[in-house]
C-alpha cells in the first residue's frame, strides 16, 4: 500500500516538474558581462549618492516637420518611477506624465488646447525616465526581472561603446498580429567604453491602435556634469524615426528636493494596450 501511494505521489509530481523545467527552459538567463558593465555604470552615474528623485530645468527646441520652435522645458522624475515632462513654446504648452492610476500604468498626453490623452500601454513598457540615466540604469540593475545581454563593442555614432540590451521575458503567448512582451520592453543602452556613462538609449514606440508597428526613438547624452556627487547629461537630444524631435539643453539640475507623488498623478481608467489588456505598474519593472 504504502508502495501505491508512493507511486501515486509520484505521477501527480512529474508533470508539475516537467512544467517548471519547460518554463525555466524557457527562461533566457541574464549575461553576467552585461550585468557587470551595468553596475559599473550605476556606480559611474551616483556613486555613493542615494537618490530619490531629479528635477531638471532649461530650454528646449522641438521639430515637428516643418514647426521648428525654442522655448523652455522642466523634466521631473521619482526613483520609484513615475516620471512628467512640461515644455513651454510660442505655440503653447504640451506635457506628458506617467504615473500609477488605479493599481495600473498610466500616462497622459496634452497639446496646446490642453486636453488630456490617455498613452496606450503598450508605450508604457520602457524607461519613464528615459531623460535620466541614473534612474534607468538603476532600475536595470536592480529589477530582477529583466533580461541582461550584451551584444558587443561598437561605434555609435562616431563613439566607442558598449551595447547592452535589456528587455522581460514572459511565457505569455500573444494573439496573432501582437508583438511579444520581451520585443514591447526593450531597451537599447550604448555605454562609452571608457567612462561607461550612458552615451544612448534606444527604444521603440508604437501607434495606439498598432503595437505592432514600430517607430524608433534614440536618446542621445552628453554634457555631463557632476551635480552633489551624481552625473548628470545637461544636453539630451531625442530622435524620432532618426530625425531630430527634441533638443534639450539644461541650465539646472536638483536632486532630491523632496517632489511629491501628487506631482505625477494620472486621472482617469487605466490605458489599454491593442490587445485590450491593462498593464500592471510591476508588469515590467520599468516604466517609459
Amino acid at each position: 500500500m504504502k508502495v501505491l501511494v508512493f507511486l501515486g505521489a509520484l505521477l501527480l509530481t512529474l508533470p508539475n516538474m516537467q512544467a517548471a523545467q519547460q518554463a525555466s527552459a524557457q527562461t533566457p538567463a541574464s549575461s553576467p558581462q552585461a550585468a557587470t558593465l551595468l553596475a559599473q555604470s550605476a556606480a559611474a552615474l551616483v556613486r555613493n549618492v542615494a537618490l530619490s528623485d531629479v528635477t531638471l530645468t532649461g530650454t528646449a527646441r522641438r521639430i515637428a516637420g516643418s514647426d521648428d520652435e525654442s522655448g523652455s522645458v522642466a523634466m521631473r522624475a521619482l526613483a520609484t518611477g513615475e516620471a512628467r515632462m512640461d515644455l513651454s513654446f510660442p505655440s503653447g504648452s504640451r506635457n506628458e506624465v506617467v504615473g500609477p492610476s488605479n493599481k495600473c500604468l498610466a500616462g497622459t498626453w496634452s497639446g496646446p488646447d490642453g486636453l488630456a490623452h490617455p498613452i496606450s500601454s503598450h508605450n508604457l513598457m520602457t524607461d519613464s525616465s528615459w531623460f535620466f540615466p541614473a534612474f534607468t540604469v538603476g532600475r536595470m540593475v536592480s529589477s530582477g526581472k529583466l533580461i541582461l545581454s550584451y551584444l558587443e563593442h561598437e561605434t555609435q555614432n562616431g563613439q566607442a561603446v558598449e551595447h547592452v540590451i535589456a528587455y522581460q521575458s514572459s511565457t505569455f503567448q500573444p494573439p496573432a498580429g501582437i508583438p511579444t512582451f520581451s520585443h514591447l520592453t526593450q531597451m537599447d543602452l550604448f555605454l562609452d567604453s571608457s567612462t561607461l556613462l550612458p552615451a544612448a538609449l534606444a527604444f521603440n514606440i508604437h501607434p495606439d491602435n498598432n503595437a505592432g508597428l514600430d517607430i524608433p526613438v534614440e536618446i542621445r547624452f552628453s554634457d555631463y556634469r557632476p551635480v552633489n556627487g551624481a552625473q548628470i547629461p545637461f544636453h539630451i537630444q531625442k530622435f524620432i524615426s532618426n530625425t531630430l524631435a527634441l533638443d534639450l539643453q539644461f541650465t539646472s539640475a536638483v536632486l532630491n528636493s523632496g517632489l511629491s507623488p501628487t506631482e505625477f498623478v494620472v486621472a482617469g481608467p487605466p490605458t489599454v494596450s491593442s490587445s485590450g489588456v491593462p498593464v500592471p505598474p510591476s508588469a515590467s519593472g520599468v516604466m517609459r
